[in-house]
């Protein structure tokens, strides 16, 4: 039996399979941008990479809660 992944983290085989990168390189363009704000990183990834807004809310907690909310 395999555990499925709960919390943001359970999207992110649709994110990868939707958009074709993996959650790595996604979260590393988190990471280098200079935004900060959830809310703007999620307005972000939709406007400039197209993203649905529950896949972008979901990348922005996951990697905010991975470096303890910048």
């Amino acid at each position: 039996m395999t555990a499925t992944a709960k919390g943001p983290a359970g999207y992110f085989p649709s994110i990868e399979k939707k958009y074709g990168r993996p959650i790595a390189e996604w979260q590393e363009l988190i990471r280098s941008s200079p935004l900060t704000r959830h809310k703007e990183l999620v307005a972000w990834l939709k406007t400039e990479h197209g993203l649905g807004h529950g896949h972008a809310n979901a990348l922005v907690a996951h990697t905010l809660a991975e470096a303890g909310d910048r």
